[in-house]
């Protein structure tokens, strides 16, 4: 079970660290924790607003206002509120992808092949190790997509609607690219046009 402290400490090197982040969305190493750690530190919402359909952004907002109160208090309760608002962040997301809400996940999970090079990629932008995961006749597809995914990521940071598309992006090629991957999705055939949401 994670304690309170170590989502702390874990989000907190985290958000000091500058290495890539593989993992789930719903891992304490994962992106979205990552925007929300960096959201509590800087007072502005929208790096976590990103990550959470309209729809949820008010539930959201709600919950910041409430953590960043509480963490005025320091220690524990510091501790609780950041852990608070995280939570609620990684459930609002996962609820937006379609998916249950289980719980943070540890840091240091084995994410897999694909979703290692694929925050790989999305540091670097080259995808080169990405594609080799797939067959040939995949990767002109899979590359268009990922440059679009990646000029995408070049968004005003101020502009949670863009930033939203970003994500939409992120996901749904994601998601995509773990279906093939796992012998579902159709390997010959281009990937389906990203609609930014």
């Amino acid at each position: 079970m994670i304690t309170k402290r170590m989502l702390w400490l874990t989000s907190l090197f985290v958000f000091m660290s500058g290495t890539p982040l593989f993992g789930h969305c719903d891992g304490v190493d994962g992106p979205v924790v990552k925007a929300g750690f960096e959201s509590l530190s800087t007072g502005n919402i929208k790096p976590a607003l990103i990550w959470v359909h309209a729809a949820t952004e008010k539930e959201l907002t709600d919950a910041f206002q409430k953590a960043l109160r509480v963490r005025q208090s320091g220690g524990e309760a510091r501790e609780l509120a950041d852990s608070y608002f995280l939570e609620t962040l990684v459930r609002l997301h996962r609820m937006g992808e379609g998916e249950p809400y289980t719980g943070l996940k540890p840091a240091g999970r084995d994410a897999g092949p694909i979703v290692e090079a694929f925050d790989r990629a999305l540091e670097t932008g080259t995808p080169d190790q990405l594609l080799a995961l797939f067959p040939e006749a995949s990767r002109t597809a899979i590359r268009n997509e990922f440059l679009a995914l990646w000029a995408s990521k070049q968004f005003d940071p101020a502009n949670v609607n863009a930033g939203r598309s970003f994500v939409a992006r992120y996901v749904k090629l994601l998601h995509h690219l773990k279906e093939i991957g796992e012998g579902r999705g159709h390997q010959e055939a281009a990937l389906p046009h990203q609609h930014a949401h």
